[in-house]
């Protein structure tokens, strides 16, 4: 048995049509696949991380940053919609890697969506409590802040505590969601594309009303003069981007439900481009307005919406009340995708024999993999109460790029490998959209901090000791290819 032994497509394809008691429910069209990523893209990208990019790293210039963010997703998201078509199974970027790269590639990018996705809900969910602390304040409800903010706080290298005992509200959020999962993906897709109108809403409300209130002065200097790596500059554009990459994971969440899809092979590639371009525009244009209506500097904090909204003066007042209430609802829809997405990439690895069979459950009633988002809520729970945001963001960032590296490889070898096979929506420009897809994803890595890099490197670690002591014995095509060896 090797590293690199791969799954064959008809096995893959298989498994796709199959039928039988763990079978996920096929229940999602076309509208609810892009409904999905606009919810998981719309949210923190908009009501959170653009005030910490632009204050941090980019200032005025996060628009490069959305922009160059926005173009290593759209080659990404090329390369994720030819797999999606082609392998409509639940697994993502882990069943892409298995296909074309092996099994111990799979492996590193399955340990790699879980830092995602486990740390993306929970990412989101501190942001969320940060919203819905400040919208209870101004209807004259203030939580106490012992039990409404994170612990510790990361500061120039060092952990230290903030007075706090725990975010409860980002942990509730966590565990209401859990519970909607399990129920059932159509009533969660259903809870979801309602969120996403109300939000979408809310979001052209401040871009349209905002445009009437910016101050063109506050623009200028469009790129700040750098002050040291990362900080403003080309170099905080970049780095800027890589931070905010995190807010477009949304499309990569997609197609991990592929084996939900009634007619995946026309319906992922529409939910995977569609949701990515029309969040890509408004996450434009609501950073323009958010840095024109106050000095980038001023927003870094968890609600920097509301504070752009507030220097405007009273002619934008009324609408922080709907910027509450739309943060609160669209930052829920985020957390909602992203405990979607692990499970299923349990799942995906379950199924392969590369974790224990409980994880590849499926409810008898239900039809979701239960225990797996049960356990996924509990473990996103824990540094959603403690960690602050910041940190969690890049070391999303930093797991979200690696998996679209690999795609945008896998989507390379599979061409030179199997250009017989038939793939219902087909790559543009190939090898330009993969190469690019992995210069630009690189690079945006490369940009972020060594701290993030230090981190990714000890959940690697860890992961590849599971791998090499669980995985690689259990695993179900390292047996099958033994048995085919013995009897040779």
């Amino acid at each position: 048995m090797g590293l690199w032994s791969t799954k064959s497509m008809a096995s893959l394809q298989n498994e796709a049509t199959g039928e039988g008691e763990n079978t996920l429910k096929r229940a999602l069209g076309a509208t609810n696949l892009v409904l999905l990523g606009i919810g998981a893209i719309i949210g923190a990208g908009i009501f959170v991380l653009t005030g910490t990019a632009a204050a941090n790293y980019a200032g005025n210039a996060v628009v490069l940053s959305f922009i160059l963010a926005g173009l290593a997703c759209a080659f990404a998201g090329l390369c994720y919609a030819e797999f999606a078509s082609m392998i409509p199974i639940a697994g993502s970027a882990y069943t892409y890697g298995y296909a074309t790269l092996g099994e111990f590639v799979a492996w590193i990018i399955g340990w790699d969506l879980m830092l995602e996705y486990l740390l993306g809900a929970s990412t989101v969910a501190v942001g969320w409590a940060g919203y819905f602390a400040e919208f209870l304040r101004k209807i004259g409800i203030p939580l106490p802040s012992q039990i409404s903010g994170a612990p510790f706080a990361f500061a120039d290298g060092h952990f230290t505590r903030t007075g706090s005992l725990v975010n409860l509200p980002a942990m509730l959020l966590i565990g209401l969601l859990t519970i909607i999962l399990v129920i059932g993906i159509k009533e969660s897709a259903r809870f979801n594309n309602v969120i996403v109108f109300l939000k979408v809403a809310i979001v052209l409300l401040v871009i349209v009303f905002g445009f009437m209130f910016v101050n063109t002065a506050n623009w200028h200097p469009f790129i700040s003069p750098n002050e040291g790596p990362g900080k403003y500059g080309w170099s905080g554009i970049a780095r800027g981007g890589g931070v905010i990459f995190f807010a477009y994971i949304g499309f990569d969440a997609v197609s991990t439900t592929a084996q939900e899809a009634k007619n995946p092979q026309r319906d992922m590639p529409i939910g995977i481009l569609g949701s990515l371009a029309v969040c890509t525009v408004l996450y434009i244009l609501m950073a323009l307005v958010m840095t024109g209506l106050t000095p980038f500097r001023n927003l870094n904090v968890p609600n920097p919406v509301q504070v752009a909204l507030d220097a405007a003066g009273p002619g934008l007042a009324w609408l922080n009340y709907f910027v509450g209430i739309g943060a609160i609802l669209g930052l829920a829809s985020v957390v909602l995708v992203m405990l979607m997405g692990q499970p299923r990439v349990f799942f995906a690895m379950a199924r392969d024999g590369l974790l224990p069979a409980v994880f590849g459950k499926v409810h008898p009633r239900f039809k979701t993999p239960y225990v797996t988002t049960i356990l996924t809520g509990i473990v996103a729970a824990i540094p959603a109460g403690f960690l602050p945001i910041e940190e969690l963001g890049t070391l999303v960032s930093i797991g979200t790029l690696l998996a679209f590296v690999i795609v945008c490889a896998g989507t390379l070898v599979l061409r030179y490998k199997r250009p017989d096979l038939h793939r219902p929506f087909k790559t543009p420009l190939v090898p330009l959209v993969p190469i690019l897809g992995i210069l630009s994803c690189g690079y945006l890595m490369w940009s972020l901090p060594r701290q993030t890099w230090e981190r990714l490197v000890v959940w690697m670690v860890i992961g590849l000791f599971i791998y090499f002591a669980y995985s690689r014995t259990h695993s179900k095509l390292a047996r099958a290819e033994a048995a085919g060896n013995t009897s040779a």
